[in-house]
Formats: C-alpha cells, sequence, structure tokens
C-alpha cells in the first residue's frame, strides 16, 4: 500500500501544476493558428538575426517553434507546438516536450528554429516516430549573441539550431533531451 505524504502530494501537485502551465496559447487551435504562429516568429528572426535568411536559404526545411513554455519548480517540463517548413509550405506539424529535474522555479518562454542542412537530416526526421535533440546538434547563436555565418555552420552539421527568446537571445539555451513527435492539429 502506497503512502502518501503532505511532502509528496505537494511535490505531484507542484508537478501537475507546472506541467499544466506549459499550455502555450496554440494547442488546439488547428493549423492556420500554428502557420500564423510560424509566420510572426520567422518575421520576428530574421529581423534581429539577419543572418538566419542565409540559412534558411541553404536548409533544406525547418522546424519553427514559435513558443515553448518551460515551467518548473523541482521538477519541470516543456511544451510547444510547431510547423516543419520545406520551402514557403508548411508540410507537418510537431510537438515539442521536454522534462527536468533539479534546481529550478519559475516560467521561461522562448522560440527556436531548426535548419535541416540535408537532405538525409530532414529524410531522418520526417521518418522517425519522435525525434530527439542530442548533444551533437549545432547552435548558430552563441551565448554572446555573435552573428550567424551560414558559409562555415552549413559545412560542419546536418541540424543547426536557433534558439531565442520572445524579448532577445536566451542565454545558454540547450535543446538536449528534448523530443519532436508529428500531430495533427
Amino acid at each position: 500500500m502506497t503512502h502518501l505524504t503532505r511532502r509528496t502530494f505537494a511535490l505531484g501537485a507542484v508537478a501537475g501544476t507546472s506541467l499544466a502551465a506549459c499550455g502555450n496559447g496554440i494547442g488546439g487551435r488547428g493549423s492556420e493558428t500554428i502557420d500564423a504562429r510560424v509566420n510572426s516568429t520567422l518575421n520576428f528572426m530574421y529581423n534581429q538575426y539577419p543572418g538566419t535568411r542565409d540559412l534558411a536559404n541553404k536548409s533544406t526545411g525547418m522546424l519553427v517553434m514559435p513558443l515553448v513554455t518551460e515551467a518548473g519548480f523541482g521538477l519541470g517540463g516543456s511544451y510547444g507546438r510547431g510547423a516543419l517548413r520545406v520551402g514557403e509550405t508548411s508540410v507537418d506539424y510537431y510537438s515539442v516536450t521536454a522534462a527536468s529535474a533539479g534546481l529550478q522555479i519559475g516560467v521561461q518562454q522562448s522560440s527556436h528554429v531548426l535548419f535541416f542542412m540535408t537532405q538525409n537530416a530532414l529524410v531522418d526526421f520526417r521518418r522517425s516516430s519522435g525525434w530527439a535533440a542530442g548533444a551533437d546538434l549545432e547552435y548558430a547563436l552563441s551565448d554572446r549573441g555573435e552573428s550567424v555565418r551560414a558559409e562555415t555552420t552549413t559545412s560542419l552539421a546536418p541540424v543547426i539550431a536557433v534558439v531565442f527568446a520572445q524579448t532577445g537571445l536566451r542565454i545558454g539555451a540547450t535543446l538536449e533531451g528534448t523530443k519532436y513527435s508529428r500531430i495533427i492539429p
């Protein structure tokens, strides 16, 4: 028989509330809403980080996650929805999830774009039932907000990530351990 203490109950309630707070305003409104947010996010990124336009032109596809909400209090999680673009067309829709544990408290929202620089990387992503970002993911923006140089980064990695906050570059951002799954909006 499981003994439920106040502490266990409180931790469970906090974790549940944290993950419930990950509802980011996109869910359940269909592909039109996701596409509108993707367009807005791309416009913001291109204006703030002009070098990303070069990456977009050289990529075979882009996964755009307009709004990812992270919440945590000891245990945490993140969630968001976005679209995979090939050219100017959304070809699939995806959710992004991650879980974490450790010293953490609060809520944060950010955006990110994965640029698939090779056809093989794009095909592998689309064929997977759930793709997890790993440590080998190349980041185009450093913690210091250096500009993107597509000619050097595109030769190094098949997938390049650009992570940014709605109000500027998110310092120390990482997507390691993040899982992407195809959805039907």
